[in-house]
């Protein structure tokens, strides 16, 4: 059985680049979504919502939530995840997404988990915690 991952994330981004690097070292075919060239849709979002909420995919200690000056602003979770549909740099990336399970930021434990899940072909749905 071949074991495919979704990353969602930037080529500057430093977990991104780990999680790529992970999946690569086990063989998993990996599709990479750079945010930069595309941002994700409000679909894509969803299901990592639905699993963690919206307040776990803002990056509250990033630069772009800085400079946009949200710190102050004090939106809603949900408020700020329709502004990062539109400036993706307000995520936690790396947004990975293996079969039906997702994982916020790096979650090594959590994807070691649904690789070997994958290969004994068991329908464990467990998502990774965010980091």
């Amino acid at each position: 059985m071949t074991v495919h991952a979704q990353i969602f994330g930037f080529t500057d981004c430093q977990e991104t680049r780990k999680a790529q690097r992970f999946f690569k070292e086990r063989g998993v075919t990996v599709h990479f979504v750079d945010m930069k060239e595309r941002p994700a849709a409000r679909g894509e979002l969803r299901r990592f919502e639905e699993t963690f909420g919206a307040a776990a995919l803002i990056d509250r200690e990033g630069a772009r939530f800085k400079a946009l000056g949200l710190r102050v602003a004090g939106d809603s979770p949900q408020r700020l995840l329709e502004k990062a549909l539109t400036e993706p740099r307000l995520l936690r990336t790396p947004l990975v997404r293996c079969g039906g399970r997702v994982a916020i930021g790096h979650a090594p434990e959590a994807w070691q988990m649904w690789i070997d899940a994958e290969k004994q072909g068991t329908a464990s749905q467990s998502g990774g915690k965010p980091a």
